[in-house]
């Protein structure tokens, strides 16, 4: 099915094509023709199932089509979303597909100069792409009104409300028209959201592409059971000896990612973190540090990660896994995007196995943990761990052979790390 049968204008399809994308994903059939037609949505979707383009292909259709004339410091459509780099690149999408039809567009977040943003708006915008904090900013300033916004996104609702913004959204919705279109995007359908919903929505079409809280199909996912004081050796070595050049890793704090990627570096791995005590300057440049290649290896708490969208990246990995079982599903999220492939892996030590436990639940899976060579845990572990992994089910790295014979068993690498895992 072309995006021409969706009843997008030619210059939508043309855009769409120039990034590669050839047939709508499920969500973007189901819910392109709702959004044309003027209708409320709340709509659960996956990362990577191409969401993105769901609201904003038609949203800038409407937009064009109506042809309302601009005023200085207004918006007509506003897209609110949780984190500054899901803000980034929302705004990158908004303005390749909506190219063709010199509509306005602009993006405002935090930890950037609010000067440039207050000339942006000045001439009144088509699209504004903002995290909350940051437009509750500038309307205290009033330096933006929204009293003239016809299309309302809410993207990744889940994280806004997680991240404690429901009262900042509730702010900015008292600013907006009661008669917007309102479009709800959410990874899964809690009934925290079916409760925003029915306090901002008027009749919504619900699209549901997704099974509640369950994972990317596409995804393999896999877990090494191992003491939590050797874990970032095992992770050294796995990236070292498979030749990892992209892998994104999870750790649970900011102070541990940091340190994590300081040790990584040591280990001759090119590394940096990314979390919310970083400035906007340094997120930007450990991103494109890593999408450039120049970076092997992104260590991110799971606020900064939300809604990195990192084109074809091959592989997660949990350092640590999340206190709450729903975040495993966004983190591993990150890859096995738009229809491709990926894998996730989760170091899992003993006293996570808890942990590990409740994931499975959420998301109707086992996954059991296998010990490689040289990194079995602690005593009292056994019952969690699988020694060899199961045939036609989870894979081992594929180290080479040499290198697992001379993998002794040991407590901590000698001399700043694993000769095995110094390839830049």
């Amino acid at each position: 099915m072309p995006f021409a049968t969706l009843g997008l204008r030619a210059e939508l399809c043309r855009a769409v094509a120039a990034r590669g994308y050839a047939n709508p994903t499920p969500i973007q059939q189901q819910a392109v023709p709702v959004v044309l037609a003027g209708q409320d949505v709340l709509a659960a979707a996956q990362t990577g199932t191409g969401k993105t383009a769901g609201f904003a292909l038609p949203m800038l259709q409407r937009l064009a089509d109506s042809g309302r004339p601009l005023r200085p410091r207004t918006v007509r459509a506003l897209i609110l979303t949780p984190t500054r780099e899901l803000a980034a690149q929302v705004g990158d999408s908004v303005s390749a597909y909506g190219g063709e039809l010199r509509l306005k567009s602009a993006v405002v977040f935090g930890g950037v100069g609010f000067n440039p943003q207050v000339t942006a708006l000045a001439r009144g915008l088509d699209v504004l792409t903002a995290t909350p904090g940051r437009l509750l900013d500038h309307l205290q300033q009033g330096t933006v009104s929204l009293d003239a916004v016809e299309i309302l996104v809410l993207d990744e609702a889940d994280r806004m409300l997680d991240m404690g913004f429901i009262r900042d959204m509730r702010r900015i919705l008292a600013r907006v028209p009661s008669d917007r279109q309102t479009l709800l995007f959410s990874a899964t359908f809690s009934q925290e959201i079916r409760d925003l919903a029915g306090q901002f929505l008027r009749r919504p079409v619900e699209i549901d592409v997704a099974p509640r809280n369950t994972t990317v199909e596409r995804i393999s996912q896999e877990a090494y059971a191992v003491d939590k004081t050797r874990k970032r050796e095992l992770l050294s070595w796995l990236v070292g000896s498979n030749n990892w050049r992209q892998v994104l890793v999870f750790a649970r704090t900011k102070h541990g990612a940091n340190r994590l990627a300081e040790q990584l570096e040591k280990d001759g791995l090119r590394s940096a973190a990314i979390h919310g005590n970083k400035s906007q300057g340094a997120r930007t440049r450990a991103l494109e540090g890593f999408k450039s290649g120049d970076l092997r290896v992104l260590v991110a708490t799971d606020i900064a990660a939300r809604g990195l969208d990192i084109d074809q990246l091959p592989l997660v990995v949990n350092h640590d896994l999340p206190q709450v079982p729903a975040d495993y599903v966004h983190r591993i999220g990150r890859t096995g995007r738009a229809g491709r492939d990926g894998r996730a892996i989760s170091l899992v030590a003993p006293d996570e196995i808890g942990l590990l436990r409740s994931i499975e639940r959420l998301i109707n899976l086992r996954i059991t943990p296998q010990v490689l060579p040289g990194y079995e845990p602690s005593a009292g572990a056994a019952s969690m761990v699988s020694p060899e992994p199961r045939r036609g089910g989870d894979r081992r790295p594929a180290a080479p052979a040499d290198q697992q014979r001379r993998r002794p068993r040991r407590r901590r690498p000698q001399g700043g790390g694993l000769s095995s895992a110094t390839t830049r």
